[in-house]
């Protein structure tokens, strides 16, 4: 495997994974743009993006099938992320669920399975349903997504629940409420967050972010794009993995670049006056 990228972040039972991933929401719809989706996916494992992020609920599992079909004879050089939705995350359904994403997926085990969101079914059962899939060898580790903090306290609380791997939360240059409360308290308890929609594909402030001047006049100075210099504020720490969805070869091969970009102090004060982290706490942002 080509490792170009440039930094890797260590989970808490010692694995390393890529501080730039692929995501795949909204990836796997579309016949017409199947073949080019599957390149861009295998390009960046080539790339050294090699952490895959997916969902049963993608699509309806149609995500799922398409990342099968691009890591098909290269599944041992891909960390693979899938998701349970809350309400299939109970004892009673948490196996069958994983099971489905296995074989939409066509491997044996997932290197990383996350509750997708807080529902009805308690964490301590979910807790219990996910220490099972591990002991039975269909996944390697588990984590959760779009817990706030408290959610995050409360599930440390419980028996296993500090086997948790990752957050997986909404953070982007505009987005920055993690910072007050809960990103400090991962780095305490020593659990990394990945970044989803790192350049605000689904946001409001997509535009403002791109075309805000110290982001372009950043971007000039390291000959990159304003979007590659947001996608290198996300990861510019060492304990932050970013999944951009890149559905294409172009955008793949820029996130690539993007990784290596690093930013100067100056530079980040910059961003920090256009874009200030908030002052106090902030509900969690989700999409």
């Amino acid at each position: 495997m080509n490792t170009n990228i440039s930094g890797t972040i260590t989970l808490k039972d010692g694995t390393a994974v890529t501080k730039m991933g692929q995501g795949t929401w909204n990836m796997g719809d579309s016949t017409a743009k199947r073949d080019e989706e599957i390149a861009a996916l295998r390009l960046g494992v080539e790339l050294g993006m090699n952490l895959i992020d997916t969902a049963e609920m993608y699509g309806d599992g149609r995500s799922e099938e398409m990342v099968g079909e691009a890591i098909r004879g290269i599944r041992d050089q891909v960390f693979l992320v899938s998701k349970v939705h809350p309400h299939n995350a109970g004892l009673d359904q948490i196996t069958r669920s994983c099971e489905e994403s296995l074989k939409r997926v066509g491997t044996d085990h997932l290197d990383l399975y996350l509750l997708h969101w807080r529902g009805q079914i308690p964490l301590e059962e979910t807790v219990k349903g996910m220490e099972q899939l591990i002991a039975s060898g269909k996944i390697a580790r588990w984590g959760v997504s779009n817990l706030d903090t408290g959610d995050m306290k409360e599930l440390l609380r419980i028996p296993g629940g500090d086997r948790c791997a990752v957050n997986q939360v909404l953070y982007h240059l505009g987005s920055r409420g993690i910072e007050h409360e809960l990103l400090p308290w991962q780095r305490t308890h020593k659990i990394p967050v990945m970044a989803y929609s790192p350049l605000a594909q689904a946001g409001t402030l997509r535009k403002g972010l791109a075309e805000n001047e110290t982001v372009r006049e950043i971007a000039q100075e390291h000959g990159a794009t304003p979007l590659q210099i947001m996608l290198a504020w996300s990861i510019r720490e060492g304990d932050i993995i970013a999944i951009p969805k890149a559905s294409s070869r172009k955008h793949v091969t820029e996130n690539s670049a993007a990784a290596k970009i690093r930013l100067s102090e100056e530079e980040c004060w910059k961003l920090d006056d256009a874009f200030p982290q908030p002052a106090w706490k902030v509900p969690l942002d989700m999409i």
